[in-house]
């Protein structure tokens, strides 16, 4: 009975993101509050058709974690010492100006410095998903002002943990914590990851994929990201904390595009549950009991944090277009307020009535981004003033060649290119191969190769030649239509199995197309003949005269693939022209 509940829960979930979110897209309010107002419409409070919200928050704060996953595999080390700058001045400073004037406030509504303190700290932070969604859809993300937004969105959830401990201390110094875990078993779960992610996962992540198991690979990128996940709440700590730690020490790995590739669907799929979840947590009842003072607080929240956040900014001398664009995004309350607020009413910090009605302005401010953003954007008649490759998102790798396909054929060419000094970038599914290419300092990404987002991560957008040496049709094929796709311009020289291959990517338009045993063949034939007595001259000739004719023969039938007749009366044709010629090269000898 319970599974049979937990399907047709399912199937409202989706059936409400699918008539929802493509309705708000389409009237210009964004997928956000298409999720948002999905989930009130089937929460407690309109059709209750689901009667337990906050255990579908708790399980779709997965999809945060999954989110702070991927953006842990986006920062490399040396990409997050870069931003240092965005992290340490713009959002330290947005954290500790907004939650002294929001505390302040608070103060002056005969709160306690205590419960001030904690709330200003809670109102401080902005929601990762919504932001990150917003500024995303908005095409900012990769732009130098998304960077500064990430770089507050990172500070504020890495601030987390030392809240969650605050609430502790404040809670221990007006009541009994007893069960509250010491403080040192957080400091040695984290230092777990960080060893755990330095030292073992590549390890583990190669033998994975030697299987060659693409579902093996998924499980095992689901069971890091959720291991982490449960050890960190287990510590009392931010599962959202150790997720993002093991995705920086893994942004280097040779695996990362394979596991963002693969976390991708399900990170997805539960950011929206969350939305929804949002949505039915809102307390309406509530809402409608005081609707003026619930709105308001939400507007205060917003318009106070969007004018703080653009006085942070223009401080560090962004235009004041691009400041309130940004603030605005990041003017809502955040999802770790939930966990922030759960956590203190359970330590007495807070009553529950305050801790719902700071909830619901926190859902109000989630509810208000989206529409407000939309209106910023009609007002000035555009989305942003530079409009970056999204696709990029901070990767600056630029191969001037690519090796899709890391076996015997690519290896030579790798290795002729490497003798010259090319540096070019690799593709393979094979993880054997990854170790092999690093030792010569060039880069390999790992996975499927027919992969948008591979192809992209590996620079297809900006590469000179495509070297296509995978030895399977189909995937061949599917990799020189994306290919074309993204980088028109791109050279392309391909290994073609047998004819019908090479016919394929004739119609492709492929620059050079080289069939794996016709060269080789060639070759052997020409030393035949120079064994049967000919000179190395008068074989040569030989083997250039038939090599011309079979390509020009390939031309032509390329364009009647589909017509077996007519392949069938080329061939025929071309035999006897090839008759010809040799009849009339043997009466006209070649000489050495």
């Amino acid at each position: 009975m319970h599974s049979d509940s937990l399907l047709i829960n399912a199937l409202y979930y989706l059936l409400a993101a699918v008539i929802a979110v493509p309705l708000f897209k389409k009237i210009g309010l964004g997928s956000i509050l298409g999720y948002l107002c999905a989930g009130i419409v089937l929460g407690p409070h309109a059709l209750a058709i689901i009667s337990d919200p906050d255990e579908v928050l708790h399980f779709a704060e997965y999809g945060v974690i999954l989110l702070l996953f991927v953006i842990g595999l986006e920062l490399a080390p040396n990409k997050l010492w870069n931003m240092r700058s965005h992290i340490g001045l713009i959002g330290g400073s947005q954290l500790l100006i907004t939650t002294l004037v929001i505390g302040g406030l608070l103060l002056l509504l005969s709160l306690s410095m205590q419960q001030s303190l904690v709330l200003g700290l809670t109102l401080a932070l902005s929601s990762t998903a919504f932001a990150i969604q917003l500024m995303n859809e908005e095409h900012i993300l990769a732009s130098p002002l998304g960077r500064k937004g990430f770089g507050i969105l990172l500070m504020q959830d890495l601030a987390v943990i030392p809240i969650l401990v605050l609430v502790g201390v404040v809670a221990l110094a007006g009541g009994d914590n007893s069960d509250a875990l010491p403080w040192y078993y957080g400091v040695i779960a984290i230092v777990l990851v960080l060893a755990v992610s330095r030292f073992a996962l590549n390890r583990v992540l190669g033998i994975v994929a030697a299987t060659n198991n693409r579902e093996v690979m998924t499980a095992a990128s689901l069971l890091i990201v959720i291991s982490v996940a449960v050890l960190m709440e287990a510590v009392g700590l931010s599962m959202g904390l150790g997720a993002f730690l093991a995705g920086i020490l893994l942004a280097n790995s040779n695996f990362r595009h394979q596991l963002e590739s693969d976390i991708e669907p399900f990170k997805g799929i539960l950011l929206g549950l969350f939305f929804i979840a949002v949505g039915m947590t809102l307390n309406l009842p509530l809402l409608y009991a005081n609707p003026l003072l619930m709105i308001a607080g939400a507007l205060v929240l917003v318009a106070v944090k969007t004018l703080l956040i653009v006085g942070t900014l223009r401080w560090r001398k962004v235009s004041f277009r691009e400041s309130f664009q940004l603030a605005l995004m990041l003017s809502q309350g955040g999802e770790f307020a939930f966990v922030i607020l759960t956590k203190a009413t359970g330590l007495g910090l807070f009553t529950m009535e305050l801790a719902d009605q700071v909830t619901l302005i926190v859902g109000l401010s989630m509810a208000l981004t989206s529409p407000l953003v939309v209106l910023q954007r009609k007002i000035w008649h555009c989305r942003s003033e530079t409009v970056p490759d999204q696709d990029a998102y901070w990767d600056d790798h630029e191969p001037e060649v690519i090796i899709a396909g890391f076996g015997r054929f690519g290896q030579i060419v790798g290795r002729m290119l490497q003798a010259r000094h090319v540096p070019f970038t690799a593709m393979d599914k094979n993880s054997d191969h990854v170790e092999f290419v690093e030792q010569f300092g060039n880069r390999l990404f790992y996975g499927d190769l027919t992969r948008l987002d591979l192809m992209k991560s590996a620079g297809v957008k900006s590469a000179r030649i495509l070297v296509l040496a995978v030895d399977d049709v189909k995937e061949s094929l599917h990799i020189v239509d994306l290919a074309r796709e993204q980088n028109p311009n791109i050279r392309i020289v391909a290994r073609a199995i047998d004819r019908f291959h090479a016919y394929e990517l004739h119609k492709r338009n492929v620059d050079n197309v080289i069939r794996e045993t016709f060269a080789s063949s060639l070759e052997a034939a020409t030393e035949t003949l120079e064994h049967l007595g000919y000179t190395e001259g008068q074989a040569l000739a030989v083997t250039s005269m038939f090599r011309k004719h079979d390509e020009e023969m390939l031309l032509k039938s390329a364009e009647h693939m589909d017509d077996m007749k007519e392949l069938q009366q080329l061939a025929q044709e071309g035999r006897l022209e090839l008759e010809k010629l040799f009849e009339q090269d043997s009466k006209n000898p070649v000489s050495s």
